[in-house]
């Protein structure tokens, strides 16, 4: 009732040499894992708002969120941004509404360089308001820890 394998079978003139290959060469797959760490450790800098401004500095957590926002984004020489695309502030609900499929309920977040007027911003923020979406909110950092003094 037993059964061999593998090796040399001593019994009646019968040979049955089965050997089982189980070995698994996983040389390739680890190959390509650290590649697609690379490229992708690479592109997610990348992949953020292109228009560099300088954020104001708040203590205040970040709001959960649940979809990906849209932002809008006002540099020091006062041009708006919707996302990468810069527009006039009389195009910029239409464009909104466009974007979000007359949703007003889409999240838009808005970005200002910390350098310019606080009405530019509140001009910025009140057209989109009156533009009938809901959700507007700022964008800001996080300040940056104080070294403890020795």
């Amino acid at each position: 009732m037993g059964a061999q394998l593998a090796g040399k079978s001593e019994g009646r003139g019968r040979r049955r040499a089965y050997k089982q290959l189980a070995e698994i060469n996983v040389t390739p797959f680890v190959d390509v894992m650290l590649v697609l760490l690379i490229v992708f450790m690479v592109s997610a800098p990348l992949m953020t708002v292109g228009v560099p401004v300088d954020l104001p500095k708040t203590a205040a957590p970040s709001l959960p969120s649940d979809n990906k926002p849209l932002f809008i984004t006002v540099d020091t020489q006062n041009r708006i941004y919707v996302q990468e695309t810069a527009v006039e502030l009389d195009n910029l609900v239409p464009l909104l509404r466009a974007i979000t499929e007359n949703n007003p309920e889409a999240r838009v977040l808005v970005r200002g360089d910390s350098k310019i007027a606080y009405g530019t911003m509140l001009q910025v923020m009140g057209t989109i308001s009156a533009g009938g979406f809901s959700k507007v909110g700022l964008v800001a950092e996080l300040p940056q820890p104080k070294a403890a003094a020795r």
